[in-house]
């Protein structure tokens, strides 16, 4: 049986079997939801619906709703057979605590039985996937920032650096700036996101830029139900390489 490789991050977590050139076969949403069992609370209509992050900017926070997570993934949906487990790999972001590493290898020993454990550092395994052993990686994520040197395979961890700012951090701001401009309109964080997904794009190339630029749409419709009929003021930037390689 192939390893099964673990990308948990603080949006999306991605899993699938170790082999070249395959994308992950599993990639599902972080955020989970807290359900009331039978006989929890008399009445489960007086329940407040509770969103759980188990990662949070790329740490693991809630190890309960993780375990049901992994659970879910190795077993429902890569079909793994209780007592035929197998090994695992686990990427992480840098500085990783200790203490998290631990409690990941208990976990996944004592509670899932698994046959081998590996976890390696996410800028190391970027440039092993483009066939590089040394370079400088820049790893933008949903909850933080990790810009890393490598050096024949080893994090250089005291040039590197990790900043708390990421995409998270901007769908915040664009839904204060959505509230000061019409605090009237109702509108919640998840739906922000989407906007933010669906209009705030970056592009590959110069080329891909001034294509996707020209099919923006030409009608928006508002949270309020106002259509605008002239493109919303949104900056497209052109992204390039990021990772530099020595």
């Amino acid at each position: 049986m192939d390893a099964v490789v673990v990308d948990a991050g603080s949006k999306l977590l991605k899993a699938g079997f170790a082999a070249p050139d395959q994308d992950p076969a599993l990639v599902i949403p972080t955020k989970m939801e807290r359900v009331v069992e039978d006989g929890d609370m008399v009445n489960s209509a007086m329940f407040e619906e509770v969103k759980v992050d188990p990662v949070v900017r790329g740490f693991i926070r809630e190890w309960d709703a993780m375990e049901d997570l992994l659970h879910h993934v190795v077993y429902s949906q890569l079909a793994w057979e209780v007592g035929n487990e197998g090994n695992i790999l686990f990427t992480e972001p840098l500085s990783t605590p200790k203490s998290v590493r631990e409690q990941l290898v208990q976990l996944m020993f004592e509670t899932f039985n698994i046959s081998g454990f590996y976890a390696s550092e996410q800028a190391v395994l970027s440039l092993y996937a483009v066939g590089r052993i040394s370079g400088c990686t820049v790893d933008i994520g949903h909850g933080k920032i990790d810009i890393a040197p490598v050096c024949e395979g080893a994090v250089q961890h005291i040039a590197s650096k990790r900043f708390e700012i990421a995409g998270i951090d901007l769908t915040e701001l664009l839904f204060r700036e959505l509230q000061k401009s019409n605090p009237l309109v109702k509108i919640d964080i998840s739906t922000v996101e989407r906007l933010k997904e669906q209009y705030s794009c970056c592009a590959d190339d110069q080329f891909a830029y001034e294509h996707m630029r020209k099919s923006a749409p030409e009608k928006h419709v508002l949270p309020d139900g106002q259509v605008r009929n002239y493109p919303i003021n949104v900056i497209i930037m052109p992204c390039y390489s990021i990772t530099k390689l020595f």
